[in-house]
């Protein structure tokens, strides 16, 4: 078993139950979730919208090997909703995204799939629900715990 790291947002519809119901599925079908972040409040990340989001992140027990977690992330988005990532290379408003942030200590370097997250560091919005769950995560390739880059996002 892996554990797989999760970052959940949304900013349509009904917020708090869309987290709900991504949780419930990535139970289901992915894994046991072991931990959840709490959830919080942030504004958008790359775009402009008046609507914000609601972010957590998942610790997630998994047999599932990394594409086939992504490919499973993908239809439960699907499911919910989600029509496409983003628009002409652009994110947009979306009632779920599910990504993959890491996948124990391992690197993955694909055209679809790439861990650990190439921007967590950057996202105040993943690291901080994940410092939550996993503090002293090191990142695979910067060699700094989630806290360390947290921090360094202040």
């Amino acid at each position: 078993m892996a554990t797989l790291y999760l970052s959940l947002g949304t900013n349509l519809g009904d917020r708090q139950s869309n987290l709900e119901t991504a949780r419930t599925l990535i139970g289901q079908r992915i894994g046991t979730v072991q931990a959840a972040s709490g959830i919080i409040e942030t504004e958008p990340w790359g775009f402009d919208s008046p609507n914000s989001f609601l972010n957590m992140a998942l610790a997630v027990n998994t047999d599932m090997s990394p594409m086939e977690a992504l490919k499973a992330t993908q239809a439960i988005e699907k499911e919910m909703g989600r029509r496409s990532k983003s628009r002409n290379s652009r994110y947009s408003d979306r009632i779920i995204d599910i990504d993959l942030i890491m996948y124990d200590d391992q690197v993955t370097d694909l055209p679809m799939l790439k861990i650990p997250h190439p921007l967590m560091h950057r996202r105040r919005f993943v690291l901080e629900p994940l410092s939550e769950i996993a503090p002293d995560l090191e990142h695979p390739v910067l060699h700094k715990t989630v806290r360390e880059l947290l921090e360094e996002t202040r």
